[in-house]
């Protein structure tokens, strides 16, 4: 049943994208500047979880890059590369710069290095950015005038809030592509195309992508899981096609799988948090904040600890209940908690 399994990967670029034309070419436009040998003024991607941002970021820099090849793209994912360090070393490794780098080389020295990369312009496309625990690595790429930068992040607000004054307002100007949740027929149409790359013909009947894109409630990396995980599903028992009860048991399974993933994925100090609420249920942020600083050795600031909440909360991994004073944390879903 499925032809081409990297169709379903959530990272995959599509050749064509759908429905979201205008925030492709409102960040191309933006672009433009680098195929005249001038650098690029910041591009900010905001909008929810599965939006399809990051796919909209590499797709435009695949197309730029056919037009001019001799652009360099870095993909830097700051969950995962969320320290000056690792973002240096990141877009180092994406020129072929890391010879002799080790985890001792000095930030300078690493900084010192990308310098010395100006004869081609870099882009710099930092995914996650609000999830960066220092704003040194943005000041230093703003200092270059080879590097240009995309920067995604859920909310502009909270992305400007986490920046020290410096590097608010170098980055203030630039363009801004903000992305609203997929309808059920964009979503649908989104499904289409990758069913029809991924799966054998009529392995997934039209009404079956709408269901798909209802449950997914405009989120493309839950409904293109729920398909992933529905096909897997079918071929296994032998399938020719999903059916309808294969269907319905792949909906929650897939949801459950990119929760888990998700919490994962989690750094060291965002886990301890994770984990201090599954254990208590519910819990208001003074008692968390509490028992987080009892369980780590070098505790994070409440600010930063706010940034870490704020964004689990867009990742449906935790929901905060009530308002500012009367708030409280719990997990989304417990049995990922427990586990």
């Amino acid at each position: 049943m499925i032809v081409d399994g990297r169709v379903l990967r959530e990272d995959f670029v599509p050749s064509e994208v759908v429905h979201r034309h205008d925030e492709v070419n409102l960040l191309s436009e933006s672009l433009e500047p680098l195929l005249s040998d001038r650098r690029a003024d910041p591009a900010f991607l905001f909008g929810p979880t599965g939006v399809g941002k990051t796919c909209i970021a590499r797709y435009a820099l695949g197309q730029l890059r056919e037009q001019e090849p001799s652009i360099d793209v870095a993909y830097v994912n700051c969950w995962q590369e969320y320290t000056r360090f690792r973002v240096l070393y990141g877009v180092l490794e994406a020129v072929g710069r890391t010879v002799d780098i080790h985890r001792s080389t000095p930030k300078d020295e690493l900084f010192d290095r990308l310098r010395e990369t100006d004869a081609r312009p870099v882009v710099v496309i930092l995914d996650e950015v609000d999830q960066l625990e220092e704003t040194a690595a943005l000041y230093d790429l703003h200092r270059l005038g080879h590097v240009s930068l995309v920067l995604i992040a859920n909310r502009e607000e909270e992305l400007f809030a986490s920046f020290d004054d410096r590097v608010r307002s170098r980055l203030r100007a630039g363009t801004r592509v903000r992305f609203d949740r997929y309808g059920t027929d964009e979503l649908a149409a989104i499904l289409a195309e990758r069913a029809d790359k991924a799966l054998e013909p009529g392995a997934v009947s039209d009404g079956q992508l709408r269901t798909i894109a209802d449950a997914a409630s405009g989120d493309a990396r839950v409904g293109i899981g729920v398909l992933r995980s529905a096909a897997r599903r079918a071929s296994r028992q032998g399938l020719e096609s999903v059916t309808d009860d294969v269907l319905e048991a792949a909906i929650p399974d897939a949801r459950t799988a990119i929760r888990r993933e998700t919490v994962e994925g989690l750094i060291e100090h965002q886990r301890v948090l994770y984990d201090v609420i599954a254990e208590a249920g519910e819990i208001d942020p003074g008692d968390l904040y509490d028992e987080y600083e009892r369980r780590v050795d070098d505790p994070k600031t409440e600010r930063t600890l706010r940034n870490y909440l704020t964004k689990m909360v867009h990742y449906d991994l935790i929901e905060a209940v009530g308002e500012r004073r009367g708030r409280t944390y719990r997990l989304v879903d417990d049995a990922i908690g427990r586990e």
